[in-house]
């Protein structure tokens, strides 16, 4: 193994780094009557599920082993996926830290008798952690961004990270304030 430090400045890795190409993944699923909500579409919760199986797959090939879900960022729902869809997740790491990776997916739906291209109803960011047998973090690849759209997506994640790191800390602040005040929560 080779000392590589991954793009963009972050902390140098004793693993060697891979490209986005490396692990990026594409999941299809027909949605069916039981996938629907009561308005007759397919359930958020659905295609909230499809978008962790698919994330959760790229994270553990990226890193090599188990990677369990720390966050999700955000979940855009764009356009309603109707019975008969052809739901396509694709997923790739965007940015990688000593022991976690930023995963967007973006997913696309068309109907399953027709020859129209797909349309995006949705995207989202999760982060996960690597973790060891005994649920401990372990140490992840820096990932190797390939094309230009690739480093954009990397340098957006590290945006969305410092904006997840500052509001964690303030969050913690108010809530130390607060019961300095004595007040519950």
């Amino acid at each position: 193994m080779t000392d590589q430090a991954s793009p963009v400045g972050s902390q140098p890795s004793r693993l060697e780094g891979k490209p986005t190409s490396a692990s990026r993944t594409t999941l299809s699923h027909i949605m069916t009557g039981s996938d629907t909500n009561l308005l007759g579409t397919v359930h958020g919760g659905v295609i909230m599920k499809l978008v962790d199986d698919a994330a959760g797959a790229v994270a553990g090939r990226h890193s090599g082993g188990p990677a369990v879900t720390a966050s999700m960022d955000e979940m855009v729902f764009l356009e309603p996926v109707r019975v008969g869809d052809l739901v396509h997740v694709k997923a790739q790491v965007n940015w990688t830290g000593r022991s976690s990776m930023e995963v967007g997916v973006r997913v696309l739906a068309e109907r399953w008798n027709e020859s129209t291209p797909a349309t995006q109803v949705g995207s989202a960011y999760l982060v996960f952690a690597a973790v060891d047998a005994d649920g401990k973090p372990r140490p992840v690849p820096p990932v190797i961004p390939e094309t230009e759209r690739d480093q954009r997506r990397y340098q957006e994640a590290q945006i969305r990270r410092t904006h997840r790191l500052a509001r964690r800390r303030a969050i913690k602040e108010l809530r130390e304030k607060r019961a300095a005040e004595g007040m519950e929560d």
